[in-house]
């Protein structure tokens, strides 16, 4: 009997050590939580929109606006040629009525004419656009 009770003496001391082994852990760890694993950041460098090639996420543009705005700015670029071709033809103008026609023209004439030329294909090839 006395080996019986020295033996649920020790079971009882092995129970009790347990139980304040297990309670001091369950305290410790509730005091200190595991952290959390870091969470990946995004890149300040990394398009915002993932369906676009790096750095091409500029404003977006439907096509619809993107057209207007092309064909606004053509305009304005074939406007101004015109007007740069006009002033050109009539300073040619000028110069060639100043010349006598029965003689050689001169080179500068020459050379106007192919300038002219030149900004009138300039303008043909972007109204074709």
């Amino acid at each position: 009997m006395r080996n019986r009770w020295r033996r649920d003496a020790i079971l009882t001391v092995i129970t009790a050590t347990t139980f304040i082994f297990l309670a001091a852990v369950t305290s410790a760890l509730a005091q200190h939580p595991t952290p959390q694993p870091p969470q990946p950041r995004q890149s300040p460098n990394a398009p915002t929109n993932q369906n676009v090639p790096q750095g091409l996420d500029g404003p977006q543009l439907t096509p619809e606006s993107d057209k207007v705005s092309f064909d606004v700015q053509n305009d304005r670029e074939i406007r101004a040629g015109v007007d740069r071709l006009y002033n050109m033809v009539v300073e040619l103008k000028n110069e060639v009525n100043q010349t006598n026609t029965n003689m050689v023209l001169n080179t500068s004439v020459v050379k106007r004419a192919q300038d002219i030329e030149k900004l009138a294909k300039q303008i043909k090839d972007r109204a074709k656009k």
